[in-house]
């Protein structure tokens, strides 16, 4: 990674922060004040490291499925509907499974999780390549028919009769629950976001299909005129990103919620947009921007504590530094002081 991709995005979330702090005193709160707290309920402490790293599990899984695609030249951001069938597939699977053994039946949940939102990013995929359908407007709208699709069978068919105030799926077992990491009060989600991170960095940087991607990602004229099989690759970009979103879903179901039901819906995929932004579809770069995103979103109770600021204050940051990023793009090949070291 070059210093022009290190240190322009610090630069646009340094500019984000700044933003965001003018907003706050405008709102008659000190900034400095909000920073603060902002890194007391992010990482001040281990309590705070261990809910930032929560937080940061799905968000590692729903950015690696906006940057896979992205090394094939597609701009995926349904990475939420993929969660949210993948964590409804899961349950199902789960339920149905409830008497086998625990390593089986979550095994069973997570290719199923992975099947499911592999498939439906791949339609994404399929409607660019053979009908020119843009992707990122088609994966944003198969978010909206997902989450329609959830919300039917959840409070339809599948719904659990005992959930009466919030429709959910039958309850999984307790032993096929997703267990903790060793030492830490984090399940194994984070575990599986870090090793599918680093797997998928060594497909696309270290294997001949992954330059395979990147050369259709750079010049899909090229790669035709190289040999190389475009609609099989696109695909299959969008199925891996697609699958890192799958699995997101089931480990929110089976260490977190449970069930399926309506707390599944809760952004995710959305900060992995941002995420896989500032970390430039660079698949290990997602790992520390994730615990940097996580670490906002977690510090959001902090300042409803103690500033009686609402919850949703750190959606605001996020929402800054997503438009500063965007901004950033534009500076890239274009400073004078890294032409400079370039050459």
């Amino acid at each position: 990674m070059t210093r022009e991709a290190v240190i322009i995005p610090l630069g646009a979330l340094v500019a984000a922060m700044l933003l965001f702090g003018i907003f706050m005193a405008a709102l008659g709160q000190n900034p400095f004040e909000v920073y603060a707290l902002i890194y007391r309920g992010a990482f001040a402490s281990a309590f705070s490291w261990q809910n930032t790293l929560a937080r940061a599990a799905p968000l590692v899984l729903t950015a690696l499925c906006v940057a896979l695609p992205a090394q094939a030249g597609l701009m995926i951001i349904g990475g939420e509907g993929a969660l949210v069938l993948g964590g409804l597939v899961a349950a199902v699977v789960g339920h149905a499974l409830a008497g086998a053994a625990p390593l089986a039946a979550q095994a069973a949940m997570a290719a199923a999780a992975m099947i499911a939102g592999a498939l439906w990013i791949a339609l994404a995929g399929a409607l660019r390549h053979w009908r020119g359908v843009n992707e990122t407007i088609s994966s944003l709208l198969l978010t909206y028919i997902a989450i329609a699709i959830f919300n039917h069978l959840v409070e339809g068919p599948l719904k659990d009769p005992a959930s009466l105030n919030k429709p959910s799926t039958p309850p999984l077992s307790d032993a096929i629950m997703v267990g903790r990491l060793p030492g830490l009060d984090v399940h194994w989600g984070l575990g599986f976001g870090v090793i599918f991170a680093v797997l998928m960095y060594v497909f696309v940087r270290h294997t001949t299909w992954g330059f395979a991607l990147r050369i259709v990602g750079g010049n899909v004229r090229a790669a035709r005129l190289a040999g190389l099989h475009v609609g099989a690759l696109v695909l299959l970009a969008c199925a891996l990103g697609g699958a890192a979103a799958g699995l997101a879903g089931m480990v929110e179901v089976a260490a977190v919620h449970g069930s399926a039901n309506a707390s599944l819906i809760a952004g995710y995929g959305y900060g992995g947009i941002l995420i896989a932004f500032i970390a430039r579809q660079n698949a290990l770069a997602v790992l520390p921007v994730s615990a940097l995103v996580g670490g906002i979103a977690a510090s959001g109770g902090m300042l409803q504590r103690r500033l009686d600021l609402p919850d949703a204050t750190v959606l605001v940051l996020q929402g800054v530094a997503f438009v500063t990023i965007l901004a950033s793009e534009a500076l890239y090949g274009r400073l004078r002081v890294f032409q400079r070291a370039r050459a």
